[in-house]
């Protein structure tokens, strides 16, 4: 199993508007073969003192797929190219983990 954390920041003030598209294309991505989760998660309202936060212009993807073909497979599936395209000028940056259980 291939895990992911996908750290996205938007522009200042533009998070919703990504958040917006993302939810528009999550049933095509769970849909995919080998996606086993796929969710937008953000900072809780009010964290205990000390705990790190992302922020409020970020949010984390935290994905499960069965296989790193699969994942591979996701990143260039059309509806992820045309996603891309809708957020680019939102975006500010984002940063990819995938990761592997240890």
């Amino acid at each position: 199993m291939i895990h992911v954390l996908a750290v996205i920041t938007a522009k200042p003030g533009q998070r919703d508007r990504i958040l917006e598209a993302f939810r528009a294309n999550v049933d095509a991505v769970r849909a995919e073969a080998g996606c086993l989760a796929y969710e937008a998660v953000v900072d809780v309202a009010d964290p205990a003192p000390g705990f790190a936060r992302f922020g409020p212009d970020a949010f984390v993807v935290v994905e499960k797929w069965a296989s790193l073909e699969a994942l591979q497979a996701h990143a260039v599936a059309p509806h992820m190219k045309a996603h891309a395209a809708k957020v680019r000028d939102f975006t500010a940056s984002r940063a990819i983990h995938v990761l592997e259980p240890a």
